[in-house]
């Protein structure tokens, strides 16, 4: 199912666990307010491929998976981002879009964690080194 021209629900949801992952109507609409509110508009500044290597967990998943437990994909607020460039998308996200609640550069763009809540944004950017967050803004 389409949220958006270029993200599905199921590339949203997907994991290699082997566990149980379906979102509840609420982590689905979430969900499609993360892709229309920052993923989307990213893309289309991008204008290149993002890959979801994580978005919506369920709690066993963000558990093997060895997630915050408090973590914002069990809401279906989040995700972890890949692309050609991921410096690039970053500062899209962080200089352009603006409309996040967390962005976070993990271990020098390995990939990155952005996450939007409904409302509710901070727009704080972190960055994940030698097993520390730093805040950045």
């Amino acid at each position: 199912m389409n949220i958006s021209r270029n993200f599905t629900m199921e590339e949203m949801v997907h994991t290699d666990t082997g566990l149980p992952n379906e979102p509840g109507q609420r982590e689905k609409q979430a969900l499609t307010d993360l892709v229309n509110n920052v993923l989307q508009p990213a893309r289309n500044i991008l204008n290149m491929q993002i890959k979801i290597n994580s978005g919506y967990r369920s709690p066993a998943v963000n558990t093997k998976v060895k997630g915050s437990k408090t973590s914002r994909h069990m809401k279906g607020e989040a995700a972890d981002l890949d692309c050609a460039d991921n410096a690039k998308l970053f500062n899209i996200i962080r200089d352009i879009i603006k409309n996040y609640d967390q962005l976070i550069n993990e271990n020098n763009f390995s990939w990155i964690h952005v996450s939007y809540s409904k409302g509710k944004n901070r727009r704080e950017v972190l960055e994940f080194k030698d097993g520390k967050y730093i805040k950045l803004q």
